[in-house]
């Protein structure tokens, strides 16, 4: 058995990184949250990397959130510790200059979810089961679930779900955004790569340009979004890769772009 606690996986541009701690439903112990803190800080200078997939080891669980053994270990600072480092590795993921799918093989609760969240893009196996339940253990989600939840399936339903600690099947996640695509087990780690293989055909520069202008202007008014939409795109056009794709479409051929 590997005892590696997250596995690295790179091929054709594409990092998957696997929690590895089946036995614990991939729960988030100090260990495991520093060693994907490492690994997403070690991808962003990377030009070879396009598209990182994040996922669970096994069949059952994506993450089940914290290591609740271990949290009735840790004295209050340490558990003050432990939520500084997992909102800052979510942060981290969110603000990556590459685009992170979340391949979600089973269970999420807490900050599986939170991971899900800081994702870009979520595609789940019919079998997944997702939910903040952090109330239900009379803490509230701290790694920005009450704050990235209602602005992807909005306030009103956050609430419900946090409030209550409910948790929603795949088709209900899908049902109300919190998913993209919802398929069988067997396949997501393809439907991911099919996914992931899209965003390679793109301009490097054009994604991390794109992602930064959603996640900025959407924290923004409209006005100030555009502006900040007009700079991403100032940042394109002296680019290697927009002469490339110009020169690809009058060829008709692929172009092929180096995020230049």
């Amino acid at each position: 058995m590997n005892d590696k606690l997250l596995l690295v996986e790179e091929s054709a541009g594409i990092a998957t990184l696997t929690l590895n701690r089946p036995e614990v439903m991939n729960s988030l112990n100090f260990t495991l949250l520093r060693a994907l803190r490492d690994q997403i800080e070690s991808f962003r200078f990377r030009r070879d990397l396009r598209v990182i997939i994040i996922t669970g080891s096994g069949q059952k669980a994506f993450c089940s959130g914290a290591d609740l053994k271990e949290r009735a270990t840790l004295n209050p600072d340490q558990v003050r510790e432990y939520i500084y480092t997992i909102r800052n590795l979510f942060t981290s993921i969110e603000e990556l200059n590459k685009p992170v799918i979340a391949a979600v093989n089973g269970i999420a609760l807490g900050g599986g979810t939170e991971l899900a969240l800081a994702s870009d893009i979520r595609i789940a196996a019919s079998n997944a089961s997702m939910g903040l339940t952090e109330t239900r253990l009379a803490i509230i989600p701290g790694a920005g679930g009450t704050q990235r939840l209602p602005r992807l399936i909005g306030k009103g339903k956050a609430k419900e779900l946090i409030f209550t600690g409910r948790r929603v099947d795949a088709r209900e996640a899908l049902d109300i955004g919190l998913v993209n695509i919802v398929c069988e087990l067997q396949d997501l780690l393809e439907e991911c790569r099919k996914m992931a293989a899209m965003i390679c055909e793109t301009g490097p520069v054009a994604i991390e340009q794109a992602k930064y202008a959603i996640n900025y202007g959407l924290e923004t008014d409209i006005h100030t979004g555009l502006a900040i939409e007009s700079n991403a795109y100032w940042v394109c056009i002296p680019t290697e890769d927009r002469l490339e794709g110009l020169a690809a479409f009058k060829e008709k051929r692929k172009p092929v772009y180096r995020g230049k």
